[in-house]
């Protein structure tokens, strides 16, 4: 009797745990909060609304739901960070982040904005970093989603005065370009990277070897009250880049904060060469501060998340002491 007890035990606990990876904690949505004194001296607050790897699909009403009501946040300003969808529907993921477009913002693309997912062993994701088959043209309306972001014409964010401020009607698209919006008084300036899972990011050397010569893309201008480096995947090769030009801060999506957490232990995995104790988080890197959000969503074919809630993150930037 005691040996049945045990095994029916042995088999409930998996069992309980697979259940709540793939039903309940899916979609236990949380808003992760960081506060961070990286501002000049007297400036304003600034609420930043961070959104990694939503990876909707056309069924997650529920998903979609919770991140079109993210305007009750009050950002002042978003950072989509990619990996929006997970099949062909633009005009859907559009309309989810409606309200916040008119949020002065930016953003990246991840894999994921550009190839619809294939079939794979999930197993395989705890081992190393997934691969992306190389295929040379997007199967996802990658266009039709920059220009949506955008705004309504693919037109970049109005700008009347030349100034820089922001005002709102779209985001600036910043894979391997650069911005810069005035917000509250600050001027912040943005430097972005393409997905370096993919091999998309431009880092740009000139006089030596990488890492010894002079760092061409990406650069800051000293003038800007806050310098933001935006990438899709937190590879160790962009975050040296962004470090190197001076970046305040660096912030990225991609890890899903290891998607399979063990309790009391952390991350098995971050699908990229980072330390798997920085999947997610706020951590220093040299001397700027790296933002990773665990994100949303995942792969229909890994479609479980474990002790490691789906999140989007509020930082809340305010004046150094």
């Amino acid at each position: 009797m005691k040996k049945r007890a045990l095994l029916a035990g042995a088999l409930a606990a998996p069992t309980a745990a697979g259940i709540w990876g793939a039903a309940i904690e899916p979609h236990l949505f949380a808003i992760r909060h960081h506060t961070l004194p990286l501002l000049p001296a007297g400036a304003e607050t600034i609420r930043v609304l961070h959104v990694a790897d939503l990876h909707l699909a056309p069924w997650q009403k529920h998903r979609a739901s919770w991140v079109k009501a993210l305007t009750r946040l009050e950002p002042d300003l978003v950072v989509n960070t990619g990996d929006n969808l997970s099949a062909d529907i633009v005009p859907t993921v559009l309309d989810v982040f409606s309200g916040l477009l008119d949020v002065p913002g930016v953003f990246v693309l991840g894999s994921n904005d550009f190839f619809s997912p294939q079939a794979k062993n999930p197993a395989k994701y705890l081992r190393s970093p997934s691969e992306v088959k190389h295929r040379v043209e997007p199967d996802l309306d990658v266009k039709a989603l920059i220009r949506g972001f955008e705004g309504t014409a693919g037109s970049p964010v109005a700008d009347p005065d030349g100034s820089g401020s922001a005002v709102g009607s779209g985001w600036h698209f910043l894979d391997n370009a650069e911005a810069s919006l005035t917000i509250k008084g600050t001027r912040i300036d943005f430097r972005g990277l393409g997905d370096a899972h993919i091999d998309r990011d431009r880092i740009s050397w000139s006089g030596g070897e990488p890492g010894e010569g002079t760092l061409d893309f990406p650069r800051f201008d000293s003038a800007a009250g806050l310098k933001v480096g935006v990438t899709h995947a937190p590879y160790s090769r962009t975050l040296e880049a962004f470090a190197t030009a001076g970046a305040d801060l660096i912030m990225a999506g991609h890890t899903h904060g290891g998607q399979i957490r063990v309790p009391f232990w952390g991350a098995p995995v971050t699908n990229c060469d980072l330390d798997r104790t920085r999947a997610r988080g706020v951590f220093a890197y040299r001397e700027s501060r790296v933002a990773i959000s665990a994100g949303l969503g995942f792969s229909p074919y890994s479609p479980v998340r474990f002790a490691c809630r789906p999140e989007v993150s509020v930082l809340e930037l305010v004046a150094k002491a």
